[in-house]
């Protein structure tokens, strides 16, 4: 049985993360849960967040999160969250800015691009980021301390064609990992950035994962195995603790290999 590592520093730590019924987000809850850390995680799928909160429950010597109802594109909404969030627990040590998704009017040539559907992609996957990040830092500059986790992809490296606006937002989700990084460095903020690849997660078997999709995958990737949620959510673990403590500004790809020779 393989054993991942443990970080002290992680423990009590308030940990804030946004999209975290599914997927990666998800599988992060759990695991900081596993490393004692304080997790407030907000989604809009209540029924999805009964399972996450059930499932961990059953797990021996884990703390139990909270769950915050949110829709992340209403900003009124994500602040209201985040005090709420900092009223508990009196701040937040580690915010990850996780909620995203390519929806069905992501996946359309540029022609096909309307102004609607650029903005729902901005909304969705860069904006609320950029937002969250601004109700937080200043509880995180008030203790001089903190790590903010934002998550991109993959998408404009390989260069993928058929989601025009979401691989120029998860561009942009770089670049303003850089940007912070630089602005709250002063404070003891650490900024940096996770671009996944393919990762299987439930969504993406439901919606994409077709036997043409794996293949393709496959070929791409030099390791021949699927990422899974887990496999991000573990390098979270690492940013968030203070192992990381000198990294900041940087951006992981973690995808199997797929844009090694990009």
């Amino acid at each position: 049985m393989v054993e991942y590592a443990t970080y002290p520093s992680l423990r009590g730590k308030v940990v804030l993360i946004t999209g975290a019924a599914e997927g990666i987000g998800a599988a992060a809850v759990e695991l900081f849960c596993r490393q004692g850390s304080k997790v407030v995680f907000l989604d809009y799928s209540e029924s999805s967040a009964r399972q996450v909160l059930d499932k961990i429950k059953s797990i021996p010597d884990a703390t139990q999160p909270t769950f915050l109802y949110c829709d992340v594109t209403d900003l009124e909404a994500l602040k209201s969250c985040a005090e709420k969030a900092i009223a508990q627990h009196g701040t937040v040590d580690v915010l990850i800015n996780n909620a995203g998704a390519a929806g069905p009017t992501s996946r359309v040539p540029s022609l096909g691009v309307t102004p609607e559907s650029f903005d729902l992609d901005v909304n969705v996957n860069l904006r609320h980021q950029f937002f969250l990040t601004q109700y937080v830092v200043p509880a995180m500059q008030k203790q001089k301390s903190g790590s903010i986790i934002n998550l991109g992809s993959i998408i404009w490296r390989i260069p993928e064609t058929q989601a025009p606006v979401y691989a120029t937002v998860k561009a942009g989700v770089v670049g303003m990992t850089r940007v912070h990084s630089k602005e709250y460095g002063k404070d003891g903020i650490r900024v940096n950035s996770i671009m996944p690849g393919s990762v299987a997660t439930e969504r993406q078997i439901r919606e994409v994962l077709t036997e043409e999709y794996e293949a393709n995958t496959m070929r791409a990737q030099s390791l021949k195995r699927h990422v899974l949620p887990a496999d991000v959510a573990r390098l979270m673990l690492f940013l968030a603790a203070e192992d990381s403590s000198a990294i900041t500004g940087s951006s992981y790809v973690i995808d199997a290999g797929w844009v090694s020779d990009k």
